[in-house]
């Protein structure tokens, strides 16, 4: 009997179709998100449909070896999360048990793996309501998730969300959000056969007290300085469907800052993390925090400015220049201007040298009458009046 090839060669082209590679590839989006789960919080991936937000979740597993669970959240009921009750032979005395869900008892009987919550935002607020529990106590019915178990959502926007509604300020509040685009050469060297390949961030075990202290150290200064973002719910209905600061979401953001130290991770990808967790202005705020508990000490720059280290980025030189000459501001001596000005021609000889412009006309500004004029400003003198030149030609 002869049998039609075109159903095996189907099944042969299909298989050479989806098999692919990975290699390592540099990707914060990536990268960010394997933190997250490193870290054990749950992930919100928010992005347009069709760019790749499944794919990734399904690379991540392979990658880190678990199990993928997938849940479509749009097409369940709340009972589907908060159980459903079995009635008993005697309910007043053993109680009425909610019985999980079959997906549920398999993450258990497995211990562990990645459950993907799909299409959060098109899930009804009532079914929201039944994920709550299952985001904050990992419990599905009367199971509770083993800690093996990592919880990774995604959701359109609502502009482009089929009969989708904002997510509830609650449950928002529970996920470290993460906005996901296509980058135009991953997708087409994906399409080639090779993906990035997603990692679990490399800590180091030395170090993990030293990350925990500055973590603290970051959160808590930052907040002492900045009472009001303890706790603020925004005023609109969409961002409140989105990250916003929090007792708990500072919380995330100290194990966020905690494991990023620990991993010496990028300051782009801490960006994303913060910025997900407490929002754009807070977040963008504790970065600029964090990057002034990094400058150097003025008071150790001024007693040894021949040796003084000052940061390549142009806004933390800009910065700790400016303050040096304040700590000369508050406390003017002779020999510490005269060190300031040798701090600026060092900050002359090995970086830009419009950043010493402001703080030399600030620093001439503190000038006693009884101080000479040091020969180290002769060297930045062509530069100030270049600076003063251009600035009258405008």
């Amino acid at each position: 009997m002869l049998t039609d090839p075109t159903l095996p060669a189907a099944a042969e082209l299909l298989a050479l179709l989806t098999t692919t590679g990975t290699e390592p590839r540099p990707d914060h989006q990536l990268e960010a998100l394997a933190l997250a789960v490193a870290a054990d919080l749950p992930v919100l991936l928010w992005g347009e449909p069709g760019i790749g937000k499944t794919a990734t979740l399904n690379q991540l597993a392979d990658g880190l070896g678990l199990p993928l669970t997938t849940v479509i959240a749009s097409v369940h009921e709340p009972s589907d999360f908060a159980g459903l009750p079995v009635v008993g032979d005697d309910p007043a005395v053993q109680g009425v048990p909610m019985a999980p869900p079959d997906w549920a008892v398999k993450l258990v009987r497995t211990g562990h793996g990645l459950l993907f919550l799909d299409e959060l935002s098109t899930a009804p607020p009532a079914v929201q309501a039944a994920l709550l529990r299952v985001v904050l106590e990992r419990r599905v019915g009367a199971l509770r998730l083993p800690d093996g178990v990592r919880i990774v959502a995604a959701a359109n926007p609502r502009s482009s969300a089929a009969d989708g509604w904002e997510l509830s300020p609650p449950l928002a509040n529970r996920f470290v959000h993460l906005q996901w685009a296509f980058e135009h050469d991953v997708v087409v060297r994906g399409l080639g056969g090779t993906w990035p390949r997603a990692t679990l961030p490399r800590l180091d075990a030395a170090g993990l007290p030293q990350a925990v202290a500055r973590a603290r150290r970051a959160i808590c200064g930052f907040l002492e300085a900045r009472p009001t973002l303890v706790h603020r719910l925004p005023d609109s209905e969409t961002r409140r469907g989105g990250p916003w600061p929090s007792p708990r979401s500072w919380d995330m953001t100290l194990r966020l800052v905690a494991f990023a130290v620990a991993a010496g991770t990028s300051r782009e990808v801490l960006s994303m993390l913060v910025r997900g967790t407490v929002g754009d202005g807070p977040g963008l705020e504790l970065l600029a925090f964090i990057d002034r508990m990094d400058l150097p000490d003025p008071e150790s720059l001024l007693a040894d400015p021949g040796s003084a280290i000052l940061p390549e980025r142009g806004d933390l030189r800009q910065a700790t220049l400016d303050g040096v000459v304040e700590a000369v501001r508050k406390r003017p001596e002779r020999a510490r201007w005269d060190a300031a000005w040798a701090v600026l021609v060092r900050a002359l000889e090995t970086g830009a040298p419009d950043l010493v412009v402001v703080p030399a006309s600030t620093l001439a500004s503190l000038r006693r009458d009884d101080w000479s004029v040091p020969a180290a400003i002769e060297r930045l003198a062509p530069v100030v009046t270049l600076s003063r030149r251009v600035g009258a030609s405008r």
